[in-house]
């Protein structure tokens, strides 16, 4: 088992010789600041590191298996940034004795994440079905006509969306 973690090791430290230069100039490219791109390139690492139950000897597009996990980083990365500005250009719209503290601002950016997280793992139209009816405030028939599904599968939604929310609740309890 040891040697197999050395044999590991030693993979890791040469995928990251020969390619980390490559990875930091492609996430540079993307992002357009050099200290965020280094610090994607060394999460990517990470991500190589921990994943254990993985052959890393059985990689044999080390590019591409590294330009997979850095994408789904930055992906993450932009999502992140669309949700903290969507919140502050709501918050700047706020008069200034409502404004969160900053430690609350965090909370409410983590918080907002987690909500997105968990919308990204419901289908497509069953997430828009509920933004549709708990932000928007349409009404099933609306939403159905805007989905061109039936009313009661829209219903059928909903319940999905409830059940999915209460289920993670559920797991955070």
């Amino acid at each position: 088992m040891a040697a197999d973690g050395f044999i590991r090791q030693q993979f890791v430290q040469r995928l990251y010789v020969e390619h980390h230069g490559w990875l930091n100039g492609w996430l540079r490219r993307h992002l357009k600041c050099s200290q965020r791109a280094a610090d994607l390139a060394q999460d990517t690492f990470v991500r190589v590191l921990t994943r254990e139950a993985q052959d890393l000897s059985a990689i044999r597009e080390p590019r591409a298996y590294l330009h997979t996990i850095a994408k789904g980083l930055l992906i993450n990365h932009w999502r992140r940034r669309q949700i903290e500005q969507a919140y502050l250009d709501a918050l700047a719209l706020q008069p200034e004795p409502l404004a969160a503290s900053p430690e609350e601002q965090a909370l409410i950016v983590e918080t907002l994440l987690q909500i997105d997280a968990m919308l990204d793992r419901l289908p497509h139209k069953v997430r828009r079905a509920f933004l549709m009816s708990q932000l928007q405030g349409m009404t099933y028939s609306a939403i159905a006509a805007e989905l061109e599904v039936s009313e009661r599968m829209v219903k059928k939604y909903m319940a999905q969306a409830m059940l999915h929310c209460l289920m993670l609740l559920d797991d955070d309890a």
